[in-house]
């Protein structure tokens, strides 16, 4: 899929899932499949300052309604 240069795109960030310690992460195929499934691609990261994934950042082109 193409978009054209100047368009909107639109944004969500998710945390990864974790295991029940909260410390260890949880494999995110699944959500993962279903954000790509409704558009979403993975952009980003951002990281903890002592390391570890905080969230996972996500764009898909916007709507022509979002404007």
């Amino acid at each position: 899929m193409s978009h054209a240069a100047g368009s909107s795109w639109e944004y969500t960030v998710i945390e990864p899932p974790r295991g029940p310690t909260m410390e260890e992460a949880v494999d995110p195929s699944k959500e993962l499949n279903e954000l790509g499934a409704d558009g979403w691609e993975l952009v980003s990261t951002i990281e903890y300052t002592g390391g570890g994934t905080k969230y996972l950042v996500f764009k898909r082109p916007g709507s022509a309604t979002d404007e």
